[in-house]
């Protein structure tokens, strides 16, 4: 089983690709994940990508793909594989449907995550850390003992700058003009189910286990 799945900051899909993948034995394949591994192993793709991120630019979009593609071709993906956080644009997607023709691998599913605006900002807003052991904190779901302070060394929590709600809400528009028009290209291809992700995490997996058994 192949997927993909779409949906702004803070909808969960990253967590639930995590579960999922480990439920149904596919390979979890995020951006960062992919361009990790390649830079670890020194292939030739790895290496050109990792130029691009060593100078602070974005990589290309071919490059992700072919990326993805070796991996594909490498027999990596043969269990089956989710997509999450790629593609964000219609090029991508475009880009993305060709490597897979070309390979004879067909998109399965492709699943949105769909949450309001509020509830992202009240999830992403609602993040802490601590800086010195890295325990993370969620408003309200996941409270320290005492307001502000972490329960395992005293230390001040800290939320990181892209959790600002101003930021978060830059980050939805974001989404929005960027990746509304991934929903409606694979719409078009007949591949799009859209499922409730304001639930609680274990209503939402249930949901995806209902949608893609």
């Amino acid at each position: 089983m192949n997927l993909v799945f779409l949906g702004p900051p803070g909808s969960g899909k990253g967590t639930q690709a995590v579960r999922l993948a480990e439920k149904l034995g596919l390979v979890h394949l995020s951006t960062g994940d992919v361009l990790r591994d390649a830079v670890k192993k020194g292939t030739p793709l790895g290496l050109e990508a990792d130029g691009y991120m060593k100078r602070g630019e974005l990589v290309p979009d071919a490059l992700i793909v072919g990326l993805i593609e070796s991996r594909i071709t490498n027999g990596d993906l043969s269990r089956g594989f989710i997509l999450d956080g790629f593609p964000r644009t219609v090029p991508q997607a475009e880009s993305l449907k060709g490597m897979l023709d070309k390979n004879g691998v067909t998109l399965d599913t492709v699943i949105c995550f769909k949450i309001a605006d509020g509830e992202v900002v009240k999830r992403l807003s609602g993040r802490w850390f601590c800086p010195k052991c890295n325990a993370g904190y969620n408003y309200p779901a996941q409270m320290p003992k005492t307001e502000g302070v972490c329960d395992n060394d005293g230390a001040s929590l800290q939320r990181r700058p892209d959790d600002e709600e101003s930021v978060v809400r830059n980050r939805l528009e974001v989404y929005k003009k960027q990746t509304q028009p991934i929903v409606d290209f694979y719409r078009a291809e007949s591949l799009l189910t859209e499922l409730e992700a304001q639930k609680s995490p274990d209503e939402v997996f249930e949901s995806l286990l209902s949608q893609v058994s």
